[in-house]
């Protein structure tokens, strides 16, 4: 079985090689290593079209195996770790290198979606701020609506709130009281797992509104906080996970 692999004109600032995406029946796009591709896979024929350098590789189909791991690691390569903030002794992973690669940010949303693929989800809930960056397009790439949840006082019509503790005082969410229709399926979506308790939270005003949760899914999971444990009655799903 051969196949085609386009390759993608890569940024500048990129710190990664270029990427490609596989291009064929069922094929999707994937931001992986060409050299690891490379190394496993003779090419039999290459040709430029149109602008773009196509590789012609002898078993496109055995790449399968080798991408969701690639794209894990590939991911991980954009996610920054920056030392003591916002303050002294943490260590910060900051998604903004990510986000400003195209490739990536789409293979973030693409990695959150698969487990859910098959769930009959019909919306897909989050909470401000860095929460919507990921819940939007993860809304589109499963077919579903979204629903924002909010502090207090930021939605214009009737509420439902819920409140819960945080280390040192507390907090408050809110979404709309019609937001949810009876039954629905809600993925509920984050950037990053920590402790667990702003997305206990939303699971907790996602039930009380009616809705059921299919499970929740963030792109960062830092394990060694536990906030997995917090949330264990539901499905979960991390991209990338760090101690």
């Amino acid at each position: 079985m051969s196949g085609r692999l386009e390759l993608l004109r890569g940024s500048n600032t990129s710190p990664l090689a270029p990427c490609g995406r596989g291009v064929g029946p069922g094929a999707r796009s994937f931001c992986y290593s060409l050299q690891a591709v490379f190394s496993l896979h003779p090419v039999i024929d290459t040709s430029y079209t149109g602008g773009d350098l196509w590789f012609v590789f002898e078993n496109i189909g055995a790449l399968e195996g080798l991408m969701p791991e690639a794209t894990r690691a590939q991911l991980g390569s954009y996610i920054r770790a920056v030392p003591d903030f916002p303050k002294a002794g943490i260590l910060f992973r900051d998604i903004t290198p990510l986000l400003a690669c195209p490739t990536t940010f789409r293979q973030s949303i693409v990695d959150m979606a698969e487990p859910f693929r098959g769930s009959r989800v019909d919306l897909v809930a989050a909470a401000e701020a860095r929460g919507f960056i990921f819940a939007a397009p993860l809304a589109l790439e499963l077919n579903a609506g979204l629903i924002p949840i909010r502090k207090p006082g930021k939605l214009p019509a009737e509420t439902l709130s819920h409140s819960y503790d945080l280390e040192y005082g507390s907090d408050e969410l809110e979404i709309h009281v019609d937001a949810i229709p009876s039954g629905s399926r809600v993925l509920v979506v984050d950037d990053l797992l920590a402790t667990g308790g702003t997305m206990d939270a939303c699971c907790r005003l996602i039930e009380k509104a009616g809705g059921t949760v299919v499970g929740c899914a963030f792109l960062i999971e830092l394990a060694g906080l536990s906030g997995a444990q917090k949330i264990a009655r539901y499905r979960l799903h991390s991209v990338l996970k760090y101690d």
